[in-house]
């Protein structure tokens, strides 16, 4: 064995690789629509190019800032995190779209606070696993606790509407827990008793329910709720094996909606066709891997429960966005991480990473 002393440079290689894709595609599906929308088919480029940057250099910190440091502070950013997600409800402060609250207004730049959150609970929960060991395996001091902050979290999030993060996090918790030691015994009943919640939230909420009925059948309603996942077919469709050409997607020409943020994915199987969406499924996948690998080979349980969460984050994200755009999952709204047009997603995203490459020179790997 040896000490790693560099970091992992496929890892980096590979979110520098999904970053730049990004910056392109999301010039490429919005320069139609910014210059009908704002006069100018540069204005979402200029604005990712900016997010790029900042996330960027965060991530060049990141990589360079000991993974203990996030163990000291992971309660306090888990608060404000929860802070802000509570600052939503705040009148004048939450930014509504699409019907939901997600977007909080501060001073000079707009941020979904869910992404934080997510960063937040997974460094809060490795930290906390690490320090109760073998008592994870009870439940009154084990479970219990993170049931209590897991579901003040959804509450918050399930009150904007935002079902898609929701669900996500919960996903990452409970893997998180499971892979720490919980029993079985305790999350299996846990995840049972709350889905006739779930089925209550998604069948007695009319927009949810017409979700799934369009998932289930979209052609029954193409002008409506199946509008959407109509379009991303009709735009994997069109692009056939070698895509249509960079540029060339006519399913962003205000047919697909949210063509450079939900639906990006749709756009780049339109252009770059199935070599495109094969290759960017293959990079997400190694990127996955690569974060598996360090979290195999970490010795320190904080950093392995750290990169093991942080992966599962990023993976999770993308497989659910990609999923919803090939039509296999109902319709949610969620980016396609290092892809999507949007700052804090792109920001949350890369200093995952940061974290996870300051991690890997800091293993021992076999020669």
């Amino acid at each position: 064995m040896r000490l790693h002393r560099d970091f992992d440079t496929t890892l980096l290689l590979l979110a520098v690789a999904l970053t730049c894709l990004g910056v392109v595609m999301v010039f490429s599906s919005s320069c139609v629509v910014a210059g009908e929308k704002y006069g100018d088919a540069f204005f979402f480029l200029k604005k990712q190019l900016k997010f790029a940057l900042v996330g960027g250099l965060l991530m060049a910190l990141t990589m360079y800032v000991d993974y203990e440091f996030w163990r000291k502070i992971a309660i306090p950013l888990l608060l404000l995190g929860i802070c802000l997600l509570a600052l939503l409800f705040v009148p004048g402060m939450g930014v509504t779209a699409g019907g939901a609250a997600r977007w909080l207004r501060l001073p000079g730049i707009t941020v979904q606070p869910a992404e934080f959150v997510k960063l937040g609970l997974v460094l809060y929960l490795a930290s906390s696993m690490t320090r109760k060991k073998e008592k994870i395996r009870s439940f009154k001091l084990g479970l219990l606790p993170y049931i209590l902050v897991l579901g003040a979290i959804l509450g918050l999030l399930l009150l904007q509407p935002d079902l898609g993060s929701a669900m996500i996090i919960s996903g990452v918790a409970l893997t998180m827990l499971l892979m720490a030691g919980a029993r079985w015994s305790f999350v299996v009943p846990l995840v049972l008793s709350v889905l006739p919640a779930v089925y209550f939230m998604i069948m007695h909420v009319d927009y949810r329910r017409r979700r799934i009925l369009a998932f289930l059948n979209p052609w029954k309603d193409p002008y409506d709720t199946g509008f959407q996942i109509i379009q991303s077919m009709i735009a994997f469709g069109s692009g056939g094996v070698f895509g249509k050409g960079l540029g060339g997607s006519e399913q962003k020409l205000f047919f697909l909606p949210e063509a450079h943020t939900d639906f990006i994915f749709s756009v780049i199987g339109e252009e770059l066709g199935l070599i495109g969406v094969l290759a960017v499924s293959g990079i997400f996948l190694l990127l996955v891997l690569r974060g598996l690998r360090i979290a195999w080979y970490a010795t320190d349980p904080f950093a392995r429960y750290l990169a093991f969460g942080l992966t599962l984050l990023l993976g999770m994200e993308a497989f659910v966005n990609m999923a919803v755009c090939l039509g296999l999952l109902p319709t949610k709204g969620l980016a396609l991480p290092f892809i999507s047009y949007g700052g804090t997603s792109l920001i949350a995203s890369l200093v995952a990473v940061g974290i996870l490459l300051n991690i890997s020179s800091r293993i021992e790997v076999p020669q």
